[in-house]
């Protein structure tokens, strides 16, 4: 890690970008307390979305016609 004073990073940005981009941090202080960090950028994890599966499995309308005949059998009224 590498601290600097805020007028060195605002005379020599491009350089400590640099630097960043190469994986170090660096840290900006004002009057010798921090107050930034300058850090390589990372790219945040996606999360999986939901619905990620959709259209891989059969048809909801086939699923209904499963069975249909034993479940209508079960369920007749006797005259």
């Amino acid at each position: 890690m590498y601290q600097v004073n805020i007028h060195e990073a605002k005379t020599h940005l491009s350089r400590f970008v640099a630097m960043a981009a190469q994986g170090q941090t660096v840290v900006i202080a004002k009057a010798g307390k921090p107050i930034a960090k300058l850090e390589p950028y990372a790219p945040a994890k996606t999360r999986q979305r939901l619905g990620f599966l959709l259209g891989s499995f059969g048809s909801p309308a086939l699923v209904k016609e499963v069975g249909k005949e034993e479940i209508a059998a079960m369920f007749q009224v006797a005259e």
